[in-house]
Parts: C-alpha cells; sequence; structure tokens
C-alpha cells in the first residue's frame, strides 16, 4: 500500500503545482492519474497549444508549462501512479482515507485532493454522417502536433478560445487556414478575436461567417469539406484536414459514486474557506469543482491548491502552528535535503 500526506487525484498542472505548495510545509505528496504521462490536457490534448492568462509568461506552450512544473516539484520528490484511475475511496475510523485504483492499486493518506480538471472526457464531434471515417485520415479533434498541419491546408470549425487560438498558431505553419464559425460574434477572449481579424485583413486567414460545415468528402482520406453559408448556395472546399473544435464532454466517471455533493458535473466546495467537499479530509481544486463566481482558469487552480495546502496542514498536524513565510526568506527545502535561498543583502559601511 503506498501511503502519503496528500493523496492528489489528476496529474494536471494544479494537481502539480500542489505538490509544490505541499512541499513548503514539508508534507508528501502521491498523485493519481489514469493518462500515462503528467499534465493532463495541457499534455495529452494541447501541448503545443499557447497559454497567455500566466503570470510573468507573456506566451507559454502548455506543454512547456507542464515541463516547468515537473522542474519546480522535483526537490519535493512526488510518487505518482499513472495509467490507473481511481476508482472507490474508504474513509477510516481515524478519518483517513483508501483510495484503490481500476487495477488494485491502494493508496492511504490523511487526506485527498481530487484536482483531476474536467475529468474524464471526449470531444463533441459535429453530427456529420460520415466523419468517423475520416477519423484520423484528416479530421482531428484534438492538436497534439502542429507540425502535420505545415503546408497544408486547414480548415477549423468552431466560435471558442481553442478555435481561435489554433487559428492564429496555424497561419504560420498551415499553407491556408479556413476559419468557420455558425455566428458572426465569437465566444473567445477579445484580444484573439482581434488577432483573427487582422491576420484575415492580412490574408492570412479565411474567416467565412455565419457558416456550417455539411458535408466530408474523399476516398481513402478527406479531401474537401462543403460548407454552407448562411444565406448563399452551399460550396466545397479543398482541405487536407478539418478540425472540428466545440469543446469537450466532461464527466466525472466514478469520483461521481463517491458520496461528494455534485452539481452541473462539477463538485461543490466551500470557497470561503479551504476548497473542501462536503465530505472532511476530501477537497477539490480546480476546474473540477464549483463555487458562486468560480472561474475554470489554470491560475484560479493554483490559487485554490496554495489556500487547500494550508488547511491540510492543520488537518495533518492537528494544533501544531504554522508560521508562513515569504519564499525569499525560507528558501526553498526538498525531500532530498537541498535547500534553494534566495541571495541575502550585503550590508557594506562605506567611510
Amino acid at each position: 500500500m503506498i501511503k502519503t500526506d496528500i493523496l492528489i487525484i489528476g496529474a494536471g498542472p494544479t494537481g502539480l503545482f500542489t505538490v509544490f505548495e505541499a512541499g513548503l510545509l514539508k508534507l508528501k505528496c502521491h498523485l493519481i492519474d489514469a493518462l500515462a504521462q503528467p499534465g493532463g490536457q495541457c499534455t495529452e490534448i494541447y501541448p503545443k497549444k499557447p497559454i497567455y492568462d500566466i503570470p510573468a509568461f507573456p506566451e507559454v506552450l502548455a506543454g512547456d508549462l507542464v515541463t516547468n512544473l515537473m522542474e519546480q516539484i522535483k526537490p519535493f520528490e512526488p510518487g505518482f501512479t499513472l495509467g490507473e484511475r481511481a476508482e472507490t475511496i474508504e474513509k477510516q475510523e481515524d478519518g483517513s482515507f483508501i483510495v484503490t485504483t481500476n487495477k488494485g492499486t491502494k493508496h492511504h493518506a490523511p487526506v485527498v485532493a481530487i484536482a483531476g480538471g474536467l475529468g474524464s472526457f471526449e470531444p463533441r464531434k459535429p453530427p456529420l454522417d460520415n466523419i468517423t471515417k475520416f477519423e484520423d485520415k484528416g479530421v482531428e479533434y484534438i492538436i497534439k502536433n502542429p507540425e502535420i498541419y505545415r503546408e497544408k491546408r486547414v480548415v477549423i470549425a468552431g466560435g471558442g478560445d481553442s478555435a481561435l487560438d489554433w487559428a492564429i498558431y496555424l497561419s504560420n505553419v498551415a499553407g491556408e487556414v479556413v476559419l468557420v464559425h455558425r455566428r458572426n460574434e465569437f465566444r473567445g477572449a477579445l484580444d484573439s478575436v482581434e488577432k483573427v481579424a487582422e491576420l484575415k485583413r492580412l490574408g492570412r486567414i479565411e474567416l467565412i461567417t455565419p457558416a456550417e460545415i455539411t458535408a466530408l468528402h474523399g476516398t481513402d482520406r478527406l479531401e474537401s469539406v462543403t460548407i454552407h453559408k448562411q444565406g448563399e448556395e452551399p460550396f466545397d472546399h479543398r482541405c487536407d484536414h478539418f478540425i472540428p473544435l466545440f469543446g469537450l464532454a466532461p464527466k466525472l466517471g466514478p469520483i461521481a459514486n463517491w458520496g461528494l455533493e455534485i452539481e452541473k458535473n462539477a463538485i461543490v466546495v466551500n470557497n470561503a474557506l479551504d476548497y473542501q467537499t462536503n465530505i472532511p479530509g476530501i477537497y477539490a481544486i480546480g476546474d473540477v469543482n464549483t463555487y458562486p463566481g468560480k472561474l475554470k482558469l489554470i491560475l484560479c487552480g493554483f490559487h485554490e491548491a496554495t489556500l487547500m495546502c494550508q488547511s491540510a496542514y492543520q488537518r495533518i498536524n492537528p494544533g501544531k502552528k504554522h508560521v508562513m513565510k515569504y519564499t525569499t526568506v525560507s528558501g526553498v527545502s526538498g525531500f532530498d535535503g537541498s535547500k534553494k535561498e534566495a541571495p541575502k543583502a550585503v550590508v557594506k559601511t562605506i567611510s
């Protein structure tokens, strides 16, 4: 049985940053994730997607963010159970928990932090009769390696941040980028909308709105799509790739059966204090939780992880007072005994 101080369900950015905040409090962490590698969606779905709202990073690729987080938590030597899904949870008489995976691996901890992002998920597919025929043959729902689109003709459908961001990114990679959206208005960030408008003006993106993709054509691979713009006759457009970006349909999976309070496929937490669930000792942080005013942003997950760890420390060490110090003062100590400290100011007398 694997024993740890905080058992983290989900090894995405929020789960990984939890390791750092817990490490500052001398708490050991172990992470469970159904994916074969850490990073969650940032690694599995869009490692090359640029992220713009991480403090001090004007732009960082999702995969690079994960790499940096892994480097940041290295001194605290977290454990990982990867490629396994957290299946059941049992509360013990002392208030601790045993979590068992679908492969039978047991984990014991006094605190469980659910940081499972959106949970298990699958892409929302457009209702096109033969779309499965072209999956991985020109139709992709997730962009893992943008280089496969180098000098190719790409059609993107969607009106959210993913569609806008990838249209912008691929305008520097693909030979042709066509963005199709069923409305004239976009749901993405205003800055991204303005960038797409500028790229359209420069002729680097063809924008077709309001319009929809109504058919796919090809023999062994995708060769063209039918675009129907409102008020006009449908027309066929030759392309090598069609990328429908209509978001993901999330599911909590087995966690939904753990007795937690669920609202709209998210776990209700007490955001006024520490992001604890209705079961004492079980916390939910990041996109998996919900509370009034919730924003599903990575940086919000980082904030929630920080406060959660402070509460977990008190639960693990009842009655023990912890005095928080800035890392610039206390440094960062790892479980390997190493310590990093900020340079101390040199006081010099001038005669």
